[in-house]
């Protein structure tokens, strides 16, 4: 049978352009050219609908990627085998939304998801679709002690021992992963950095010399992706690298950002680009009134476990609905944080006045919000209700192994550990501190805390718990008998040398409850 879908036109007002633009000048100035879409070759369509999953807290819709419109015609002409078609009506296009600002990229005919708008941004292309080869302007750079010594080695041999870097403004280079530690060839990773950072004259090295003590380090912030949010570094609509997988935490800042190799960050380092594919995106949509027992990592977690560790491969993973308008950014930073346990390209949470909000004062470089249109294409549409989740746990040996908390309330666990760049910002200290102070217990198993940032650690021992008369974290997780809060690093989430704190050297424990990257432990 054929189904015909009606296709609306989308306005636009090239004339509010400037207005609206918040971008730096050399991708938004009074002499840019206005983009004008060009016409889509007619080409056959094809869409398939799959049933509905049987959770009951989840409906999907789900789209093939190869499709185009007819741009001398009003409708799709969309070919269904009977046999696949759903008996439950689902509806084929995104939800209507409130009015947005516009995005930068000019008088846009095709409408695009926001990943898809950043990247025509950043390749200062009028459109882009998904599967398209791009070469796209970098915003920030971001590296680390473990990957920075080899993109940097690989930067040297490629572009010359003598080159400079496309723009030392643009890299961030921050020690976080073995620092706290006798290894020397740990040690040498920071001064390979810091020796860099002094030839190249780059304003952001966040550097640590003393390792007795990282108070008196006042330049040392701790685990990058934590780190970068607290100083600015993300920011709406941008294009941020860092060569670490779990650099799409800055997607909840409403920006495309994406781990990649010593290779790319090399290229990058010397020419400020990069060649990237375009994703398909796959969205979600969370809504309902988020209840005082469930954390984001229970959201992200209920995802995976539904889509599999696979489930989201190279593509991005957009997050919108009522729920995830109410989070905090902290929050939102764990939903992005864990895309890529799903496979996901990248993770992204459309900017609101909440990240405005945190944005105030720790940047002033200015940004342009982008929004997918109301009739952007989405590989595939996911729907929570919220009402319905409940506190998940990922059993070993893999994130998408999921079972409801309560399932595993008589598994024996051996040790705790919380931290990480998912588990280690204040709202999970205070999360934890919450549960410690409604026992009323002392633990009973080794309860390492490590915060990721020095302003976390300040927190920690500052910031008084909601609820609690007053006390601190530090104060509640002393009266329970944890680990002394340590200094803020990745700690043993990634292992590291055998000094590392909190790092298991030999076969000691059965299970390991960890609020943490489930995946890297």
């Amino acid at each position: 049978m054929q189904l015909i879908i009606e296709q609306h036109s989308l306005s636009r007002h090239p004339e509010k352009e400037e207005e609206n633009c918040r971008t730096p000048l050399h991708f938004c100035n009074n002499s840019h050219p206005q983009f004008k879409a060009k016409s889509s070759l007619s080409t056959m369509a094809s869409f398939s609908t799959v049933p509905s999953s049987s959770t009951p807290s989840i409906n999907k819709v789900q789209k093939d990627v190869g499709f185009s419109a007819f741009s001398s015609q009003t409708s799709f002409f969309i070919q269904i085998s009977e046999k696949r078609v759903s008996r439950k009506i689902v509806s084929l296009m995104a939800p209507q939304q409130s009015e947005r600002r516009p995005p930068s990229t000019g008088s846009v005919k095709t409408a695009m998801t926001m990943t898809e708008k950043i990247f025509a941004r950043a390749c200062e292309k009028p459109q882009v679709s998904p599967g398209e080869n791009v070469w796209v302007n970098v915003d920030v750079l971001m590296t680390h002690d473990v990957s920075g010594p080899g993109a940097i080695g690989i930067f040297k041999r490629e572009f010359g021992k003598n080159a400079k870097i496309w723009d030392r403004e643009k890299v961030v280079i921050i020690p976080d992963h073995y620092i706290f530690t006798a290894d020397e060839r740990a040690n040498r990773n920071v001064d390979t950095l810091r020796d860099f950072c002094t030839e190249q004259s780059i304003k952001y090295f966040y550097d640590i010399k003393d390792l007795g003590n990282f108070r008196v380090n006042p330049d040392y912030k701790g685990v990058c992706h934590i780190a970068l949010a607290q100083e600015g570094h993300c920011r709406p609509g941008e294009v941020l690298l860092g060569t670490d997988s779990h650099t799409c935490t800055a997607g909840a800042f409403g920006q495309f950002a994406t781990g990649i190799g010593n290779t790319d960050a090399g290229f990058v380092l010397g020419t400020g680009k990069l060649l990237l594919k375009v994703p398909p995106t796959l969205r979600f949509v969370i809504d309902g009134e988020m209840p005082d027992y469930l954390l984001a990592k229970d959201l992200i977690l209920q995802i995976i476990g539904e889509i599999s560790v696979s489930g989201a491969t190279y593509k991005s993973m957009e997050f919108v609905g009522t729920t995830v308008e109410s989070l905090t950014m902290e929050e939102r930073m764990t939903l992005c944080n864990m895309v890529i346990e799903a496979g996901g390209k990248n993770g992204i949470v459309p900017a609101d006045s909440t990240t405005d909000k945190y944005l105030e004062g720790k940047t002033y470089v200015p940004y342009a919000p982008v929004y997918s249109d109301t009739q952007a294409r989405f590989l595939s549409e996911y729907r929570f209700d919220i009402s319905k989740l409940e506190p998940l746990v990922a059993k070993p040996h893999s994130p998408d192994n999921c079972a409801l908390a309560r399932e595993c309330k008589d598994v024996k666990i051996d040790r705790v550990y919380i931290g990480s760049c998912t588990g280690g910002k204040t709202e999970d200290f205070f999360a934890a501190a919450k549960v410690f102070l409604a026992s009323g217990k002392k633990v009973k198993v080794p309860t390492f805390l490590v915060p990721a940032t020095q302003k976390v650690w300040m927190d920690v021992y500052s910031l008084p718990v909601p609820g609690s008369g007053g006390k601190t974290c530090s104060q509640i997780f002393e009266e329970a008998g944890c680990d002394t809060p340590a200094s803020p690093t990745c700690g043993a989430c990634m292992g590291g040398p055998k000094d590392t704190y909190a790092r298991l050297n030999e076969p000691q424990a059965s299970f390991i409850l960890f609020f943490s990257n489930p995946n890297t432990n």
